[in-house]
């Protein structure tokens, strides 16, 4: 700003004494700023004391030489002026200062300095007062800008660094190298035990109507996640994911509610139902398991499992089945009779998944009950298993999935 009504340098009075004589003592005046960001912008102790008398007062006593200058010579800041500002922004950017705060004190400050000049105006300081008026703002335009572009600066490059070492992290984990030196980089002690998780997303919906932006809303659905995971796990949990997946490792041994919680809070950010199996392992045994959650998670899909979270123990007889093999192959061949009848098929997957309930089971197929027996009967007459007695449901509930994981491996 070069001047500040009608010509360059004019000097603004204010009862008769230069407008910014009240701000001049400006150590005086910053300790009383200080005072009341304490009392009203940061109630909660956002700031330390000591912190509130070293480094806020100093940011404080440069806005005030900065506003006196503006007041005197009507001239701006130059970069060289704002550096200060910015340096202190971006100090505060990498302590974890929140920027909210950073701008309300920069507000709270201007504010109450442009109070102070204005403080003893007589009437006939009004065209006077109108023009302070006009130099603060002058003023919180440029330090917001400065402040602002600086911590935002400095806040990319933390991330990045952070994002860096995390993935370094990651990469010595799951590949079984020492992971110290990559720890050290990241600022993270590896813990002794972990959940690995694997983890399938799904295509959003907007996706499949998003043609060119297509792969603009799959980065933004995984953003959404990344967020949220770093939220709902306090930043712990270290990931290697693309929009599609991947894995997810959680330090410590969450228990299982805890990790479903979780993989609800993501799936809502995300904006789709998510799938993931985990397993518990000691740090040294991350790549094995890693390998087997991502087993299981491609069992999951085979077998078109419902959304949610899988265990070895929710899935050990489908894991065991995957392994192809004359005893894969004798079991699924025990459907073979119900070749060319898919109802009873579907009336015995329904049954199970309806906890052998003849009522629910009728219910959701719009059957009889007595339909319902019938097919049952019939099913145990062609195969020879019956689905009514324990020894013939297991081998119908084997034989189901032997059945499912054989046509999925002749779809490949």
């Amino acid at each position: 700003m070069t001047d500040h009504s009608a010509g360059a340098g004019l000097q603004i009075l204010v009862d008769g004494r230069p407008a910014s004589a009240p701000l001049r003592d400006t150590h005086a005046v910053a300790r009383k700023l200080v005072r009341h960001f304490a009392d009203n912008v940061t109630p909660c102790g956002s700031l330390p004391g000591e912190q509130l008398q070293s480094d806020v007062t100093d940011f404080t006593v440069v806005c005030l030489r900065l506003g006196i200058q503006m007041l005197d010579e009507g001239t701006s800041p130059t970069e060289e002026d704002l550096a200060e500002v910015r340096d202190a922004s971006a100090r505060w950017a990498r302590e974890g200062f929140p920027l909210t705060l950073v701008l309300r004190i920069l507000h709270e400050g201007i504010t109450k300095a442009g109070d102070l000049a204005a403080a003893n105006a007589r009437e006939e300081d009004l065209p006077g007062l109108l023009v302070i008026q006009k130099v603060m703002f002058a003023l919180l335009e440029c330090v917001t800008v400065a402040a602002t572009t600086s911590y935002v600066n400095e806040l990319e490059a933390v991330n990045s660094e952070r994002d860096g070492a995390a993935v370094n992290l990651v990469t010595a984990l799951l590949s079984g190298r020492k992971a110290a030196s990559a720890a050290r980089h990241a600022g993270v002690e590896p813990a002794e035990n972990y959940v690995v998780m694997g983890l399938a997303v799904p295509p959003h919906p907007a996706e499949a109507v998003a043609h060119r932006r297509k792969a603009v809303v799959a980065r933004q659905k995984l953003r959404r996640l990344q967020i949220e995971l770093s939220e709902a796990s306090g930043g712990a949990a270290l990931c290697s994911l693309s929009p599609d997946g991947g894995t997810i490792l959680l330090p410590g041994s969450p228990e299982r509610a805890w990790i479903v919680s979780l993989l609800d809070r993501i799936g809502a950010a995300a904006e789709v139902p998510l799938t993931a199996t985990v397993s518990r392992v000691r740090t040294a045994d991350i790549p094995t398991a890693a390998e087997q959650v991502h087993e299981l998670l491609d069992l999951a899909h085979q077998l078109a499992l419902a959304p949610g979270l899988y265990e070895m123990n929710d899935l050990a007889l489908e894991y065991q089945l995957t392994r192809p093999g004359p005893g894969r192959t004798h079991l699924a061949r025990l459907l073979d009779p119900l070749q060319n009848s898919p109802e009873l098929v579907e009336t015995l997957e329904v049954h199970i998944g309806h906890d052998l309930n003849r009522q629910r089971t009728a219910k959701k197929m719009h059957l009889h009950t007595n339909t319902v027996d019938y097919r049952l009967k019939r099913i145990a007459q062609l195969t020879g298993c019956d689905p009514t007695r324990p020894s013939g449901l297991r081998q119908i509930q084997a034989a189901l999935v032997a059945r499912k994981l054989e046509v999925a491996q002749r779809e490949r």
